[in-house]
């Protein structure tokens, strides 16, 4: 049985600080839910574009961990980047891609694959200043 509302996923990051990279929405879309589809990540995406996914991944992460989450309020356009590879349907069989209800889940070792410094442990290697690359402080390839 269908809710008459949206979960919204109180305490999950708006936006990717310091841009317009949106996360999460305010409220349903009235003229319909947008359905979750894979997007295709070119090799020539922006950095900033790349960025935005890897905070989007790490905030799904610290947020959900490996357990499964309702789609509630996460952003559609956001949750298409990573659909299909590093973000799934919990149940391949009972997914509609249109419903804010829909159950989905980290597919952590394709995750971890594609975004290896969000799951880097303290004895591997320091985690990266994301407030530094988020707002270009760092040199190297987060430089846009």
């Amino acid at each position: 049985m269908a809710r008459d509302y949206m979960l919204k996923h109180k305490g999950f990051p708006g936006r990717l600080p310091g841009s317009d990279y949106q996360f999460v929405i305010r409220r349903a879309n009235p003229k319909g839910v947008t359905p979750l589809k894979a997007l295709e990540r070119y090799k020539d995406r922006k950095p900033s574009d790349k960025r935005a996914d890897a905070a989007f991944m790490s905030a799904l992460w610290s947020y959900f961990g490996e357990e499964t989450f309702e789609r509630g309020n996460l952003d559609a356009g956001r949750l298409s980047w990573l659909f299909g590879r590093e973000v799934v349907p919990a149940d391949p069989d009972d997914f509609d891609p249109a419903s804010y209800e829909a159950e989905l889940k980290i597919d952590v070792k394709r995750a971890m694959a594609t975004f290896p410094e969000l799951f880097a442990s303290e004895e591997d290697e320091e985690m990266p200043d994301w407030d530094a690359m988020w707002n270009g402080d760092e040199d190297g390839e987060y430089e846009d």
